[in-house]
């Protein structure tokens, strides 16, 4: 049996997109300095949560 430790699919989705959307979000809200954009971070961190939690679903919460 081989464990599989890098996250496939919907949870590798969920990653790079809560990253991307974090990045971008911290770049914009240097540069524009509108509250706005703490929200969006906050999300992107969220979204990037959700990804790690449905892998480590995935995997039974084993590491």
């Amino acid at each position: 049996m081989r464990a599989n430790t890098s996250p496939t699919g919907l949870a590798l989705l969920l990653i790079v997109v809560g990253l991307l959307l974090s990045f971008t979000s911290i770049t914009a809200a240097f540069v524009t300095d509108e509250r706005v954009w703490r929200y969006l971070i906050a999300g992107g961190c969220f979204v990037q949560f959700l990804g790690w939690f449905v892998h480590g679903g995935r995997n039974g919460g084993r590491r």
